[in-house]
């Protein structure tokens, strides 16, 4: 099963490039930009870098412990919930304690996190998910916030090319993906350590991080508000919009769905033998695929509008999750999963663009993270009870088809009631700034 993951590895990356659309501008030759833009992702790259060698091989480190599924679970479930509870102030803490004091404080958690890996003890493991848990929230809510207020405030520069910035952290941060599965393989077989080399290897990208973020950015707040008023205003923007209750709906199952993918996908592959690194690689590969096909299909000739593309994504990830629901052969268990981390490369970007464009002027992900809390806390308590037998695992994929239909008909919801809005649409001019996050 080694050739299957690398065959795929190698026909993903080159149909990647292959989609890539060219830029419809020039960049900016601003010299002044371009020494602000390269500061910023000296100081974000190396995050995202360690945030990648995290994930191939975190099953197979708390199994080599010898802890048990259930036990496992549990572990895991320490990070779903300190990271879905706090998502819910985040950006508040965020705006009051400074942005780039929270950068600085994303690296440090999550470099004692890593190192906790090193222990043999369940307490101090579960002090280190819960400490991923904050350190992940931190690192996607403080480090894009801070940059777009260095651009727009401090350097006065257009906000025409803010996104040029974050297409370039897209394109790096989908090439350190890949490479981070590839390197936790090597590592993990080629150093004594075993599986937790991944996140020893991951420490100095953290430190490096914030070491340079804390000596060479400059501070900067948002709005000083108190969380509970924040939490607030997210509350009454999802209750006084259906359009935003339906959308709030769907991400908030999908992303539930893909917490329990999370846990799941190493018991799923390691029994046929595949690398896991290998096959990491090959998930955010398939990823950066739908992403490609994302702008390739909105920014080209078909004119695709995202309020089309979120349902068609839900749908193949349902299907994806109901091929993992049946006994396949090893090659199928693996292209399922391939399919649906493609349909994740799609969702992604057309849920940012609509949340975007259906919740200007506020908090875009506020209403989003009340309905993701429940279902995220409740997940994270139901998971060390699920059955860890191979049929039990199925019959999960099965549940979570389930969800993504409910997801199917939510999203199905947000095309009837928008119908006719042409702020939800992609005009001539293309993706905004801020409408995909990138």
């Amino acid at each position: 099963m080694f050739l299957l993951p690398c065959s795929a590895l190698a026909l993903l990356l080159l149909t990647c490039l292959a989609l890539e659309p060219p830029p419809r501008r020039p960049p900016p030759s601003n010299p002044a930009f371009r020494r602000f833009q390269r500061e910023f992702l000296l100081g974000y790259l190396p995050a995202l870098a360690a945030d990648w060698l995290q994930g191939p091989l975190l099953f197979r480190l708390l199994q080599s412990r010898g802890f048990l599924r259930s036990q496992i679970a549990a572990l895991y479930s320490c990070g779903f919930a300190s990271n879905v509870a706090f998502g819910l102030v985040s950006s508040a803490f965020v705006d009051r304690l400074g942005r780039k004091m929270s950068c600085v404080l994303s690296s440090g958690l999550c470099s004692v996190s890593c190192l906790l890996q090193l222990s043999r003890d369940f307490l101090a493991l579960a002090a280190g998910r819960v400490l991923a848990g904050l350190g992940t929230s931190l690192l996607f809510s403080a480090f894009e916030s801070w940059y777009v207020h260095e651009h727009l405030e401090h350097h006065d520069f257009p906000a025409e090319w803010i996104p040029d910035t974050f297409s370039r952290v897209a394109l790096w941060n989908s090439g350190l993906a890949v490479a981070a599965g590839l390197v936790a393989e090597l590592v993990a077989e080629g150093l004594v350590l075993g599986p937790v080399a991944p996140f020893l290897v991951a420490v100095p990208f953290l430190v490096l991080s914030g070491i340079f973020a804390g000596k060479n950015w400059d501070e900067n707040y948002g709005k000083k508000r108190p969380c509970g008023k924040a939490c607030g205003e997210g509350l009454r923007g999802l209750v006084s919009d259906p359009r935003a209750l339906l959308l709030g709906l769907v991400q908030a199952l999908v992303e539930s769905i893909l917490l329990v993918f999370a846990f799941l996908w190493t018991p799923v592959l390691e029994p046929h033998g595949i690398p896991l690194g290998i096959a990491f690689s090959g998930f955010t590969a398939a990823s950066a695929v739908g992403s490609a096909l994302f702008r390739r299909g909105v920014s080209g000739r078909l004119r695709l509008q995202p309020l089309r593309l979120l349902p068609g994504s839900v749908l193949l990830l349902a299907l994806a999750l109901l091929l993992l629901a049946l006994p396949l052969y090893p090659a199928g268990d693996f292209l399922a999963v391939l399919v649906l981390q493609l349909s994740c490369g799609i969702y992604f970007p057309a849920m940012a663009f609509l949340r975007h464009r259906l919740e200007r002027g506020g908090d875009a992900a506020g209403g989003a993270r009340w309905l993701r809390l429940p279902l995220g806390l409740g997940l994270a308590l139901a998971l060390p009870a699920l059955p860890g037998d191979p049929t039990g695992t199925r019959r999960l994929f099965g549940a979570a088809a389930l969800a993504a239909l409910v997801a199917l008909g939510a999203a199905g919801g947000v095309l009837g009631t928008t119908r006719g809005d042409e702020g939800l649409r992609v005009g001539d001019e293309g993706l905004l700034e801020g409408d995909t996050g990138e």
